[in-house]
């Protein structure tokens, strides 16, 4: 990869054509249950290099503002949350959730709270996530409406892990299917240790392979979404084990296992740090402690769901035990701690002019021409591509099919423009 488009690919913030594309959509940027009560401490939310503060008025409504209060600067993370509005505590400034201006102790005008309007931005909730627009007010795309805001609240499980390093990295780890069997061998194949293939028979497992081979063929579609791919693995009797995986843009992708989808979604904080999110849905009971161990987020050395930051640095060697390698793969516990670590492991930012590809990458190659492109065309004042309903977009989980067989008619509903040249 060259030099300077992985500058482009790594760089989000205000002024770069990656952050432009991230501000044409609407992203998630807080766990809802960070603001589940009227009133409660507001949030602050950082998102491609830039503060902002969450908060839910006295009346439930959601507000997003610049986390510095316009007067002198103070945080408004530290405010009082009063009276349909947030006070700041230095001078008694009052913001309601549109940014007007309620109240000014030290210059008590009405007509200057009348004039006065602090920047805000669009929120809404959905699927279990707060979401946020910080794009051209003129340019606000269409919500976007994805499956999983559909299911019942005992059927969806919310996760949000902070991470230090750049969302490309994790983003192109969640692309990759090679690696499902080979990082994740303690859950796709249990059976690695003795050279005998083994399936995981936990429908509930997204690192489960239904057939032993490391090495897949790809075929990429570009769609109206983004793309999605199949992987293509050797299957029993001369057929093809399928595996679908769609990428939504700018950063989510969807992972499928037999009784449940993950969406995630890699949101930036700034060039060096993420927000990943994921929202699972299906055919299973929300059970979280099952969840959580399952991610490998069950380990309170590594992770808190106070505050959700990942502590896996070399100083623990991401939690890493060397001395079970015999029997755990990766000497580490569940597939969260499997690709933070070779995530982080890269340092914040990759350098991937040093890097040498083989075809198992090619969605990751396929990813980054897309926001590349997407780049490209913000950069030249044009619109990042809009998203279309994406209720209907499907992840398929391994799948046997005849040989020659047509991997698109597992998931017919996602509108695909085929680019013969990715393929």
């Amino acid at each position: 990869m060259r030099r300077e488009d992985n500058e482009v690919l790594c760089r989000v913030g205000p002024d770069t054509p990656m952050g432009k594309v991230f501000r044409s959509y609407w992203n998630p940027i807080a766990d809802a249950k960070q603001l589940s009560a009227p009133d409660g401490d507001p949030v602050r939310v950082r998102f491609c290099g830039e503060d902002f503060v969450a908060f839910r008025d006295s009346s439930g409504t959601l507000g997003l503002l610049d986390e510095y209060c316009a007067h002198r600067g103070a945080s408004l993370a530290l405010a009082r949350n009063e009276e349909n509005g947030l006070r700041c505590i230095y001078h008694g400034w009052k913001y309601d959730v549109t940014g007007q201006l309620q109240d000014a102790p030290n210059h008590p005008d009405p007509e200057f709270c009348t004039g006065f309007k602090a920047a805000s931005y669009p929120v809404r909730e959905a699927g279990g996530l707060i979401w946020g627009y910080f794009g051209p007010a003129d340019k606000e795309p269409a919500f976007p409406h994805f499956a999983f805001f559909e299911p019942p609240v005992s059927n969806l499980y919310v996760a949000r892990v902070d991470l230090n390093c750049n969302y490309s990295q994790l983003l192109e780890g969640g692309l990759d299917s090679s690696h499902v069997g080979i990082l994740h061998a303690d859950m796709a194949n249990p059976g690695w240790a003795s050279g005998i293939f083994e399936r995981n028979t936990d429908a509930n497992n997204p690192g489960g392979l239904a057939v032993a081979d490391d090495a897949p063929a790809l075929s990429i579609e570009t769609t109206n979404f983004g793309f999605h791919y199949a992987a293509i693995r050797k299957g029993e009797n001369g057929g093809q084990s399928i595996r679908i995986v769609p990428f939504i843009m700018p950063s989510a992708r969807i992972i499928p296992a037999e009784v449940r989808t993950a969406t995630l979604f890699e949101v930036p904080r700034d060039d060096e740090n993420t927000s990943t999110y994921l929202v699972a849905f299906g055919e299973f009971t929300d059970d979280r402690p099952r969840q959580l161990k399952q991610s490998g987020l069950d380990d309170p050395r590594l992770y808190s769901e106070e505050d959700f930051k990942w502590r896996g640095t070399w100083e623990n060697r991401f939690g890493q035990d060397r001395s079970t390698m015999n029997e755990s793969w990766s000497g580490l516990k569940g597939l969260e701690p499997e690709d933070a670590a070779v995530a982080l492991s890269m340092g914040p930012i990759f350098d991937r002019t040093a890097e040498h590809l083989v075809p198992a990458d090619a969605a990751v190659v396929h990813m980054r021409h897309i926001l590349l492109e997407a780049a490209k065309a913000v950069a030249a004042g044009e619109d990042a591509p809009p998203l279309p309903d994406l209720t209907k977009v499907r992840a398929v989980a391994d799948t046997e099919i005849p040989a020659g067989a047509d991997w698109r008619n597992l998931a017919p509903d996602n509108i695909g423009i085929a680019d013969k040249a990715a393929e």
